[in-house]
């Protein structure tokens, strides 16, 4: 086991790899100093101070680690009413249910041990854990947890840690599998809560994760998921590299569509265990790639910036000629969209919402565009509307068209197109 880097990040600027401890960090992108994408606010809000914090994008010559320097306060990011449930988009909701049967089928799981989801949410991946016969038991900080627990997946409202991990082992045991979907890159005390399901699982037991892929974000020109929630963007080599260092193996991995492009990692408690071919493949598709290279991103770079510009151009020009713009959707990537092409409440009337939204009658971070229900743009019927879960775009457009959505629908990424 190699020795072991501080995993455990400080709140503040990050000068070192969150992986191997290098000082080799090189600018990607700088966003400049943004509010945390998730930081709604009440209308009261709008006349108090934001906190902003900077966004730089950078990478780690050495392991090629992409990630932010700076990292803000869990509780600030992760707050009581943070207002993000998984279980309202239908297509997500079909993603995360059938990541249960999928380990359970691919690993012979027996199918009435112990799965923990980490950062559980609604309960909605557990649900096909439960589903499949498994015990379900979630961890979730946020009061989504008590939606969890009233839809019948038993949760522990707490932050993860080592403390909850022995405790849950001594009234319990130990579990077979252990997930975590969309919140591996999110954490700044790792250290922690790898040493935490170290203690949970058996030995052979599985730690699954879902992240954000590297090179989707870099294919798809992804800049808008680069907010504070999100630490680290990797890819395959780099999470290779953060296990070497703790009683895991990576043994199988799987691209998968989540979020515009994820990767499922799936890493065995205990060392040396046998490697499927697909961990080979991928690796060595990100070195013919040269995802660990500079010249990707000198090119990621350029497709930004042309991106912003087109962006820009697009609203002005509608602007100009007086037609309404609005927005569709406010996943926590609008905020670093919006507030970096500085498309504010001047050019985007308000962002519309699905009545089950708990962000309805917030505002953005920084921008301050009002979330409302769809219901008023439907019955509006702007001539555009921007689509800001661009990365779900076919479902929700086709939803909105049987509802009666006639405006123009502007798909801001990978390249600005219009949709009549």
């Amino acid at each position: 086991m190699n020795k072991l880097p501080k995993h455990d990040l400080s709140e503040g600027h990050v000068d070192t790899c969150q992986i191997c401890d290098s000082e080799k960090l090189e600018l990607i992108l700088n966003f400049g100093h943004h509010a945390p994408c998730d930081s709604l606010l009440w209308p009261n809000g709008l006349r108090e101070m934001e906190r902003t914090y900077p966004l730089n994008l950078v990478r780690c010559t050495d392991c090629g680690l992409v990630q932010i320097d700076y990292a803000v306060a869990p509780e600030e990011l992760f707050f009581a009413d943070y207002p993000y449930r998984s279980g309202i988009t239908s297509t997500l909701v079909d993603n995360l249910r059938s990541t249960g049967p999928t380990i359970i089928q691919r690993f012979n799981m027996e199918k009435d041990g112990l799965a923990i989801d980490i950062g559980s949410n609604d309960g909605t991946l557990l649900s096909g854990f439960k589903d499949a016969g498994m015990i379900a038991l979630g961890i979730e900080p946020t009061n989504i947890a008590k939606i969890a627990n009233e839809n019948g997946i038993e949760t522990i409202q707490e932050f993860f840690s080592e403390t909850v991990a022995k405790q849950i082992v001594s009234e319990r045991g130990n579990a077979q599998i252990v997930t975590a979907a969309n919140m591996f890159a999110h954490v700044s005390k790792l250290g922690g809560l790898i040493r935490g399901v170290e203690a949970l699982l058996d030995t052979g037991g599985l730690f699954v994760t879902e992240s954000h892929y590297l090179m989707d974000l870099i294919d798809t020109v992804q800049y808008d998921s680069i907010y504070h929630e999100h630490l680290k963007y990797y890819s395959l080599r780099s999470i290779v590299r953060l296990f070497s260092f703790y009683d895991f193996t990576v043994v199988d991995v799987d691209r998968i569509s989540n979020y515009g492009g994820s990767i499922r990692v799936y890493a065995m408690k205990g060392r040396g265990h046998a490697t499927k071919q697909s961990v080979v493949d991928l690796l060595a598709e990100e070195d013919s790639r040269g995802l660990h290279e500079k010249p990707i991103y000198d090119e990621f770079v350029n497709r930004v910036k042309q991106s912003k510009i087109h962006l820009q151009q697009l609203v002005a020009d509608a602007q100009i000629a007086g037609k309404k713009i609005v927005g569709i959707g406010s996943p926590g990537r609008a905020a670093t969209l919006l507030n970096y092409c500085g498309i504010d409440t001047d050019s985007l009337s308000y962002i519309a919402e699905q009545s089950s939204s708990l962000k309805l009658g917030l505002f953005m971070p920084g921008v301050h565009t009002p979330i409302i229900d769809e219901k008023f743009m439907l019955e509006e019927q702007p001539e555009y509307a921007l689509i800001l879960s661009w990365h779900y775009w076919e479902p929700i457009v086709k939803k909105l068209r049987k509802k009666g959505l006639k405006s123009k629908i502007i798909i801001p990424l990978p390249d600005v197109k219009v949709l009549n």
